[in-house]
């Protein structure tokens, strides 16, 4: 927590501790109005106190599936499931596997697309019950739409915004540039902070995909985690 916040916690007559409490509740509430508007679009969305909570939710949801794929989220491997589904025996496609070829990191990304279960984060989520998502690639955008059976997507409650245009703007503003600047782009937000809507060719904003209700072949599982989590 910054300087700044805590003087004003300190000068609402609240300590840090407090502050961290009543985010808390706040996420909380705003978490359960995101869960039930997401439901109402057909996805099978659930709301976890924590990490934990979480991957007790996941584990029954893969029971059934054998080949896994993992987008480029540190969310969803801070959930803890990706080694146990190694240690599993499962196929897992990965394309953050180290020193890969640039041809086995396009198969990999390809074979995402084809997998049984496919665990993916978002850029943004709105609290009226949509999933946003910006792409350089389209390997998450693709999968998380048509192609495998299962798709699960986890996300911290940093990624809640009220709208549709709340969320774009969070995108671009939030998730965009640190995204640019932790993959070390050549970009003007990776060393600006500010997005210019640039022509780099290092450009990671290409495809824009917004899933407004569940796509009609593919079964996705939403859960909302009271963290901040990933960008």
């Amino acid at each position: 927590m910054t300087d700044d916040k805590e003087a004003n916690l300190k000068l609402a007559g609240l300590s840090v501790d407090s502050g961290t409490k009543y985010q808390t509740w706040l996420w909380k509430k705003t978490g359960q109005a995101t869960v039930k508007n997401l439901n109402k679009h057909e996805f099978d969305a659930h709301f976890a106190n924590n990490i934990k909570e979480a991957l007790h939710l996941v584990l029954p949801m893969i029971k059934p599936y054998e080949t896994f794929g993992f987008g480029g989220s540190d969310t969803t491997r801070r959930l803890g499931v990706l080694p146990l589904l190694i240690n599993a025996g499962m196929l897992v496609y990965d394309h953050w596997r180290e020193n890969l070829t640039a041809q086995e990191d396009l198969e990999i990304r390809k074979k995402q697309g084809q997998c049984d279960c496919y665990f993916t984060s978002a850029n943004a989520v709105s609290m009226t019950g949509e999933i946003i998502n910006v792409d350089g690639v389209g390997n998450r955008t693709n999968a998380m739409s048509f192609g495998p059976a299962k798709v699960i997507v986890i996300a911290g409650m940093n990624k809640v915004t009220p709208d549709i245009p709340s969320a774009l703007k969070r995108i671009r503003e939030v998730a965009a540039p640190m995204r640019a600047k932790s993959l070390q782009m050549d970009t003007p937000c990776a060393k600006t902070g500010i997005c210019s809507d640039c022509n780099s060719p290092q450009r990671i904003c290409r495809i824009t995909a917004i899933l407004h209700r569940k796509p009609l072949k593919t079964d996705i599982s939403v859960i909302m985690i009271n963290e901040h989590l990933g960008f």
